[in-house]
């Protein structure tokens, strides 16, 4: 009577193994025959970030060759180290790494010194003399172009100051905005945002005192000064203004000073630096919305 059940567990077990090994083979066929499945790795355990470690220093003849970002971290390492075991030892490395980052620094400066003294374009003071009867030369020559410059357009370009009449700074600019129109020719008119508030809406004045360039027969205008400023200030914004709504600089040679064209001050000097300059052709630099030829 136990045969038949025997028999039929017998059955279940040799079926059971069958459809285990047709699965086994379904799966190397999808897999591969050389496919193999790499035991998992044990994790490993993270380092303590604030665990004490004593930094390696290596010697002088390799920290020579290592980069300043690579020695500036070695430093902090060894401060950190330094400051929490306090030993006179920790914190004298310390400070003969610091050491090697200052004799590293006046080195770089040295070469400097050569370099600018080899190469006089890369050097401010051929463009920019330190003796002061040469700077007031300097400054002499400066302020002659600005003056031919801004009375060669003073048919063109008038000057706008707006005030109130409850504005105590604006007396004090008013006298200086004056001087303008006495030494360039140019006209000057005030405007009285109590008497007229519509023209600060118009003109986007919210500030006073605001002085402005305004271009004649033009919608082209331009803030030269919000607030109280100088007479050479007045006039050295009101030629930069000038120049960049006439369009003899970019914006980018707003800093770009009288007489320093094609200099070493000039930001455009030795070619375009912006990709919005028209001299800039092809590679990344190209504005997306001009064509390729």
């Amino acid at each position: 009577m136990k045969r038949p059940a025997v028999i039929a567990g017998a059955a279940l077990l040799l079926a059971g193994s069958a459809a285990a090994q047709s699965t086994g083979a379904a799966d190397r066929e999808a897999r591969g025959y050389w496919w193999y499945q790499a035991p998992a790795k044990a994790e490993q355990e993270k380092p303590d970030p604030d665990a004490l470690v004593k930094p390696v220093i290596p010697p002088m003849a390799e920290l020579a060759t290592w980069t300043p970002p690579k020695i500036r971290t070695l430093i902090e390492q060894q401060r950190d180290y330094a400051a929490t075991v306090l030993t006179i030892d920790a914190v004298a490395d310390f400070w003969r790494l610091q050491d090697f980052a200052r004799r590293k620094a006046r080195a770089f400066a040295g070469v400097t010194q050569l370099v600018m003294l080899t190469h006089p374009e890369l050097n401010a003071r051929a463009a920019n003399p330190l003796v002061g009867e040469a700077r007031d030369a300097l400054g002499a020559q400066k302020d002659q172009v600005r003056r031919q410059y801004l009375r060669a357009h003073a048919g063109e370009f008038a000057l706008v100051m707006f005030a109130r009449t409850s504005c105590g700074y604006c007396k004090v600019q008013w006298p200086i905005v004056q001087r303008f129109q006495d030494e360039m020719g140019w006209q000057v008119s005030l405007m009285d945002l109590d008497r007229k508030p519509e023209l600060g809406q118009r003109f986007g004045v919210e500030v006073t005192p605001t002085t402005m360039v305004i271009r004649r027969n033009s919608a082209q205008r331009m803030v030269i000064a919000a607030g109280v400023e100088t007479y050479p200030n007045i006039a050295q914004m009101a030629y930069q203004a000038v120049r960049l709504l006439s369009g003899d600089i970019r914006p980018e040679q707003w800093l770009t000073g009288a007489g320093e064209e094609s200099g070493f001050f000039d930001a455009l000097a030795n070619g375009p630096v912006s990709s919005t300059d028209p001299r800039v052709l092809g590679g990344d630099l190209i504005d997306a919305r001009e064509p390729r030829p």
